[in-house]
């Protein structure tokens, strides 16, 4: 059973300069709410209590956020019932743990820091800049994958075959037209040599044989410790499987990305989707009528 989580949370968020050169990018609010708030959520809605963030320097406003603020909340108190309900619940959505990455030498050597957290248990990886928008949480579909066969499971999604370059790839035993069993993981594949268009998403249950394989496994792009290189190396040992998830993913490292996601849970809200929805029209004509 998988009871606990790891969300990787240390990058630089180069791409996000000026606005990430203090604050965290998992901070960049859609609307109203941190990036990494979404993330937390998909955890404790797959039934995880137990999260452990990787952060970083300077990443000290994302422990902040899962903190109490008594002051905040005492002015709050009496003016919006449902805001201060949503802040005081925060500091308690799950038991929430925090270790720093002392240098940014990859996802690999990021989940490394979970060793001693997670022991010899299953536990589940939630990149802290990837929202992806689902009926059934994606993670909670990765851990019905793994309570039927008790091994690693990636979860991952179709990409344009002119795009596979940009992804980690997987290929292997179709199962069924969602589920296939892995012989081969690739990061950023030629497409002539990449065995899928199927592209590694952000989630992941692994289970501890992947501290073993990440010890074995030599540094890679940009000499940082790559997660998929050691998966690569937990395969010799173990079977991993890769699920295509339910959902829509969301990249919230990537500018246009985050433009467009903001714009559609603008649209997925009452307050504004209206509103917002009349604006785009209007821009849209200003556009054309040039």
């Amino acid at each position: 059973m998988v009871k606990k989580a790891v969300i990787p949370a240390a990058g630089l968020g180069t791409r996000f300069l000026p606005a990430t050169k203090a604050s965290p990018k998992e901070m960049l609010p859609i609307i109203d709410t941190p990036t990494i708030q979404y993330v937390v959520q998909e955890a404790v809605d797959s039934g995880i209590e137990d999260i452990l963030i990787i952060s970083g320097r300077g990443k000290r406003a994302i422990e902040d956020h899962f903190d109490r603020n008594f002051e905040l909340e005492e002015r709050i108190k009496d003016k919006e019932d449902a805001m201060y309900d949503e802040v005081r619940n925060l500091s308690n959505l799950a038991n929430i743990h925090f270790i720093r990455q002392k240098e940014i030498n990859g996802l690999g050597d990021a989940i490394y820091y979970a060793r001693q957290h997670t022991g010899n248990e299953p536990f589940a990886v939630l990149l802290g800049d990837t929202i992806i928008d689902s009926v059934i949480p994606v993670t909670q579909q990765l851990i019905d994958i793994y309570d039927q066969y008790e091994s690693s499971v990636i979860a991952v999604e179709e990409v344009p075959r002119d795009k596979v370059s940009r992804y980690g790839i997987v290929g292997g035993e179709e199962l069924n037209e969602k589920l296939m069993r892995l012989n081969a993981l690739i990061e950023k594949p030629s497409i002539e040599t990449a065995p899928s268009n199927l592209a590694i998403a952000g989630r992941y249950i692994l289970t501890p044989g992947i501290y073993k394989a990440l010890e074995k496994t030599p540094k890679g792009k940009n000499n940082e410790l790559q997660l998929t290189d050691a998966l690569v190396e937990l395969l010799k040992k173990e079977a991993i499987y890769a699920q295509t998830f339910e959902g829509k993913r969301y990249d919230i490292g990537n500018k246009l990305d985050f433009i467009k996601t903001t714009i559609e849970y603008a649209l997925k809200r009452k307050e504004f989707s209206s509103k917002v929805l009349a604006f785009m029209k209007e821009i849209i004509a200003q556009h054309e009528g040039k």
